[in-house]
């Protein structure tokens, strides 16, 4: 693709960046294929293609509209038109630069704006969202079916194991995560302490910066991420042997940290440092397969229906791991038709496109409950809390079927 980037962006570190992305895109169409929100609406500005034309105008020096705004929101950025791409197009990272060049031009609606203002308030702090979600909880029977959607129904985390073990690993616990559903990282502690490794949570690491910085508020964002290397820095430096992530889009984020501060002087060579230590739970635990297979054998006998978050088989292009996994224990693992297309969640895609994205939970549940299953399992908090708002089959983290399976 040829490009001629106008003066206000071409110079810049993100112009660059664009200018290579666009250069490798050759005008195939396989990503329209695979884009779920192509398939729903059927509009080519609604597809990878062309979303990045309308970059492209963009970056070119044609002023952005309401429209060109309206689809670069649809877009659930689940980037599986990256993993369909025979070019190698980053298309992520240029949606990232186009929309926030969209967003300088174009104001959004009030209502708009609020609802964004809230969500990036709200969800990476910790100390706001729990409570919240505390009272949300209470109040579950009561609220009307569009917010109870968000709020799962409250759980005990369990006993976090206080064993001091040789070998020890990071855990990000996350900002909305120990709210909605706690007992995931108990779980993994417990799983992790079984097999001799510590599991160790720095007081000061928060939100990963993913919601801030794909609602715009990029700075914000590298600031999240900036805390959080400072917070696991003295761990690193101590010889932690990996810094574990049990939400897959917070894993595709974290690895993303020496790329998004590679401009940085003063967190360039620490954030790579931590994207290479970084490593989603089902990289860890295959280290593990042996000895998880003799600890489970003959334990779970269920039949479960494995849904694949977009940020572990898409951002992170991990496949077949988590499979793997809980197949050595004896688990029936079922992969349901489409499974490389999105649930819909999508971080806070639910919230500002509710009607796609409950078509595309929907869709996903259909083809999940078509394998007949006991359970249904994930990866990632998002996925877990939309796909359970659509059925009363239970949907958990994998990691908690490995935690039931140890304590028997």
């Amino acid at each position: 693709m040829q490009t001629n980037l106008a003066d206000f962006i071409k110079d810049t570190r993100e112009g660059q960046e664009a200018d290579q992305i666009l250069r490798k895109c050759v005008h195939c169409g396989f990503c329209t294929a695979t884009c779920p929100t192509y398939q729903l609406l059927g509009d080519e500005l609604d597809g990878p293609r062309g979303r990045i034309y309308l970059i492209k105008q963009v970056l070119e020096g044609k002023p952005a509209t309401a429209s060109t705004q309206l689809h670069l929101d649809r877009c659930l950025t689940c980037r599986n038109c990256e993993t369909t791409c025979p070019s190698g197009v980053q298309y992520g990272r240029l949606v990232d630069i186009g929309r926030k060049i969209v967003d300088q031009q174009v104001p959004r609606p009030f209502v708009q704006s609020i609802k964004r203002k809230a969500l990036q308030e709200l969800l990476p702090r910790k100390w706001l969202f729990t409570p919240a979600m505390k009272v949300g909880q209470m109040l579950r029977p009561l609220l009307p079916r569009s917010l109870k959607n968000k709020v799962p129904q409250a759980q005990a985390a369990g006993a976090w194991p206080q064993t001091e073990h040789a070998r020890k690993m990071l855990l990000l616990d996350g900002c909305v995560q120990p709210a909605m559903s706690p007992n995931i990282n108990a779980a993994t502690a417990r799983v992790l302490d079984a097999l001799g490794v510590q599991l160790i949570v720095a007081p000061r690491a928060g939100c990963c910066g993913a919601i801030r910085y794909h609602l715009n508020q990029q700075e914000a964002g590298l600031d999240d991420m900036r805390r959080n290397i400072d917070a696991w820095w003295p761990f690193v430096e101590a010889g932690a042997e990996a810094i574990v992530m049990t939400a897959s889009g917070c894993g595709a984020t974290v690895k993303e940290y020496g790329h998004l501060l590679a401009h940085d002087p003063a967190y360039a060579e620490k954030a790579a440092r931590v994207t290479a230590l970084t490593q989603d739970l089902s990289e860890v635990l295959p280290q593990f397969e042996m000895e998880l297979a003799d600890k489970l054998a003959g334990k779970i006998s269920r039949r479960v229906a494995w849904h694949p978050p977009c940020t572990l088989q898409h951002g992170q292009q991990i496949r077949g791991k988590v499979e793997g996994v809980l197949r050595s224990a004896g688990v029936d693992v079922q992969l349901c038709a489409d499974s490389h297309l999105c649930c819909g969640s999508a971080g806070t895609y639910s919230v500002l496109q509710p009607e796609l994205s409950y078509q595309l939970r929907d869709n996903k549940l259909r083809n999940l409950l078509d394998t007949g299953p006991d359970m249904i399992v994930s990866a990632n908090i998002g996925c877990l809390t939309h796909l359970q708002s659509g059925t009363d089959v239970p949907v958990r983290h994998w990691i908690e079927l490995v935690d039931q399976a140890l304590a028997r």
